[in-house]
């Protein structure tokens, strides 16, 4: 049995896959891109050698870095999602009724060519009429827009190499300019075992450019350090209010999820407090 092994480089661990078939092996412009098949997890890709998505328990990731905000905004209409190039963002995006414009931002072209011909699943709503699709780079695309978004979301590779751009001050501030001035914006920030320093830092970093920071996870069994953090920044509203019904279809998110999914203030403190760092 041929296998994969993943080492992702800020992680103390080695992953190994076993390899059923390699479906598809090539690079583009920006990064190496691998798809294989596995008996467990079924299909799954990979860039520059890290797991990216697979097809068993890919909705735990794409349902929470979406509907969290969703539904703690009011009424969201015109979304931008930074990377996601599989589609599974734009997926679980177009299943709120309110949505009337999604702007995909995605470096990678070919990731999107891709998850098309692999992961018909995740990208079935890449071509639907309301998303439109820029393939540039999401620092440049903020930097140009119009202050009339009501949800960012970026669904980047790690906070290491061309995804670094999207995690400094100046991106942020870039946000919080597109935003309507109830507008909300999320991005995953690593794990709470392996990289408790980079959330620290980008809820460091938010807080300099959002009013309202906060931080929620779930636990996802492919990504190293398995408590998956997300980072959210809100102009006004508290996030961990839900302000419309759930009535969508989901795997995992619902109501109770949403609001038992945010840390509790004292861990939080502690986090912040770097407590809980060894």
């Amino acid at each position: 049995m041929i296998r994969f092994f993943e080492k992702e480089p800020y992680s103390p661990i080695e992953y190994t896959y076993e390899v059923e078939k390699v479906l598809y092996k090539g690079k583009s412009q920006c990064q190496e891109i691998l798809v294989i098949e596995n008996p467990y997890f079924g299909k799954i890709l990979i860039l520059d050698g890290i797991v990216q998505l697979t097809e068993r328990d890919e909705f735990f990731y794409h349902e929470m870095l979406t509907h969290v905000v969703m539904h703690a905004h009011p009424d969201p209409k015109r979304i931008v999602v930074i990377g996601g190039g599989d589609g599974g963002v734009v997926r679980e995006v177009l299943k709120h009724g309110t949505v009337e414009k999604v702007y995909l931002v995605e470096l990678d072209e070919e990731v999107i060519n891709i998850s098309k011909r692999f992961f018909p699943t995740l990208s079935s709503k890449v071509d639907d009429p309301k998303v439109e699709i820029n393939i540039m780079d999401g620092a440049d695309f903020i930097k140009k827009v119009s202050p009339s978004i009501d949800v960012i979301i970026v669904d980047s590779t790690d906070i290491i190499g061309f995804a670094r751009s999207l995690f400094t001050e100046d991106f942020f501030y870039s946000v919080m300019k597109a935003l309507k001035q109830d507008g909300m914006f999320v991005t995953h920030s690593e794990s709470l075992h392996f990289h408790l320093d980079i959330v620290i830092e980008v809820q460091k970093i938010l807080k300099k450019a959002f009013p309202l920071v906060d931080l929620y996870s779930v636990p996802i069994a492919t990504y190293p350090g398995n408590w998956w953090a997300f980072s959210i920044g809100s102009k006004k509203l508290n996030p961990r209010d839900i302000r419309r019904p759930f009535e969508i279809k989901t795997r995992y998110y619902d109501d109770e999820i949403h609001r038992q999914a945010f840390l509790p203030h004292k861990l939080y403190r502690k986090l912040m407090d770097k407590k809980l760092i060894w």
